[in-house]
């Protein structure tokens, strides 16, 4: 098992999970890519000493880019966690 702080890499902030926030108690984290439901939950009791209820993943793909000239790439791949509370519990993030 990995360490907490190798599995979560950053809090992903924006308008939606901000909503989701204030309203259903879900947080949304950018998560190591091998890193699974279970280690993810134990990651997030850890660090911010909270109850977690519910643990969903997703796996973002890599968007298409160009570059000045006619080449074209991907941006990388990654995969992002919404984790659910219990209700009471809190994460400050700022």
């Amino acid at each position: 098992m990995k360490e907490a702080q190798q599995i979560l890499i950053a809090p992903q902030i924006s308008e939606k999970s901000s909503q989701q926030t204030e309203t259903l108690n879900r947080y949304f984290f950018r998560v190591h890519p091998q890193a699974n439901k279970l280690e993810i939950k134990h990651a997030v009791e850890t660090l911010f000493k909270v109850s977690v209820r519910k643990v969903n993943t997703m796996n973002m793909p890599g968007k298409p880019k160009r570059e000045r000239s006619m080449k074209y790439g991907r941006t990388s791949a990654w995969k992002r966690a919404v984790v659910t509370l219990k209700e009471g519990d809190s994460i400050d993030l700022a």
